[in-house]
């Protein structure tokens, strides 16, 4: 288990394993997401390298309009089928 110390501007030092562990370089950013009084440190990622993330080669891309009539529909039946 690594550890570091707080210090009183309340900074700290990531141990090189857990900078390891990240992929970190100096001038990265990282994000800090609080579970149940835990805290997990993930390396924060530009928006621009999420392109792709969730592709489905297999599937076919759906267009704007076919999305929107999708949400529509999906609307019209949790309203119980009323417009």
């Amino acid at each position: 288990m690594k550890e570091s110390t707080v210090t009183v501007k309340g900074q700290t030092t990531l141990p090189k394993d857990v900078r390891s562990a990240l992929g970190l370089a100096s001038g990265d950013r990282v994000r800090y997401v609080i579970l149940e009084g835990e805290v997990r440190i993930l390396k924060a990622r530009p928006v621009k390298e999420l392109q792709g993330l969730l592709a489905r080669p297999e599937r076919e891309a759906v267009s704007l309009d076919a999305m929107e009539e999708a949400i529509a529909a999906g609307a019209t039946e949790s309203a119980g089928g009323t417009t």
